[in-house]
């Protein structure tokens, strides 16, 4: 089969579309399928230079997400899957290939409406989505929400499941046509962070207040003005380090507000627990996907010969939404 390789660490340069070995063979509950589309996601670009390495036994090409058809089952997989399903898979890693090995509890169904490409964009954000803020923050209607990066895959779909489930959605962006895009989704509060300090403007439209839930992709930089944006009980959920990974932070409006501060990745966790989480998206999200309430926001698909582009693309952060590889 063809898989894009990371032939060292560098820039998207150092990608190239290869012939390499099949896939290993089935194991216990694991499916074999014919990728259609890989979403490219910022953690592909970290593992490019050396700095995300994939988990013990998954597969050394990128791609943490792809959407496909069922071509073989391994032993004791569930009834609910069949060859010739069309699929989209949570992975940890090799999705930027012609095949990839998947276990079962890491499958989706692709929803209705949603065509097989698009569904390669679902999984990561869903998930990621689903087990940070909702899972665990506990994000409720009613509650007031700010996203980072409101435009970004993570950030296009976040914007959506909020807004249908009842949450007031505040978003920051580096450009009038990202803030144009995430109001178009729904965000009521859109804030160009490069123009505008975000706290004093979330503290202008919460009435001193602040909110109860951030998204954050940024990190360390962003550590302390987050802790100033947050209400009381508020809770902030770090889920990326492109402003740092450390900070000096003053705690007592941590103590003072009984703040919360959370991290957490998706591809380290176990396979029992990427499957729970799968699970749970699959019963809270895929209805509102189903009935058009959340919709995949796809901005452009390559030729996974044009891997390096579509990291470039990536890391220029011009992207409007998700970025897909095509086998």
């Amino acid at each position: 089969m063809r898989a894009v390789v990371i032939t060292r660490g560098g820039g998207p340069e150092v990608l190239e579309a290869q012939e390499v070995e099949d896939p290993a063979p089935l194991g216990e509950g694991e499916v074999l399928l014919q990728v259609a589309a890989a979403g490219v996601n910022r953690a592909d670009t970290l593992q490019r230079v050396g700095r995300h390495p994939p988990p013990a036994g998954a597969s050394p090409y990128p791609g943490l997400e792809c959407s496909g058809t069922i071509l073989a089952l391994g032993p004791n997989v569930p009834s609910r899957w069949a060859v010739g399903d069309k699929v989209c898979a949570l992975l940890s890693g090799g999705g930027y290939a012609e095949k990839i090995v998947v276990p079962a509890g890491q499958l989706l169904p692709v929803p209705e409406g949603v065509s097989l490409t698009d569904a390669a964009g679902l999984p990561e954000v869903a998930c990621t989505v689903w087990s940070t803020v909702f899972m665990t923050s506990r994000l409720s209607p009613g509650e007031s929400f700010l996203i980072h990066g409101g435009s970004s895959g993570i950030g296009t779909f976040a914007i959506q499941i909020a807004k249908h489930l009842g949450i007031k959605v505040f978003v920051t962006a580096g450009s009038e046509e990202k803030l144009a895009a995430c109001k178009g989704l729904g965000a009521d509060v859109c804030i160009n962070y490069k123009t505008e300090d975000f706290v004093e403007r979330v503290k202008q439209e919460t009435n001193g207040k602040g909110v109860d839930v951030i998204l954050d992709n940024i990190g360390g930089s962003y550590l302390q003005r987050n802790l100033n944006s947050l209400g009381v009980d508020g809770r902030l959920f770090i889920i990326g380090f492109q402003g740092g990974a450390v900070a000096e932070v003053n705690l007592q409006a941590v103590f003072a507000r009984r703040l919360t501060i959370q991290a957490a990745g998706l591809r380290g966790r176990s396979t029992a627990n990427k499957a729970q989480i799968v699970n749970e998206a699959e019963k809270n999200v895929w209805p509102a996907v189903a009935a058009g309430k959340v919709k995949p926001v796809i901005y452009k698909t390559f030729p996974l010969s044009e891997a390096a582009e579509a990291h470039r693309l990536m890391e220029a952060s011009t992207h409007i939404g998700k970025i897909l590889l095509l086998p």
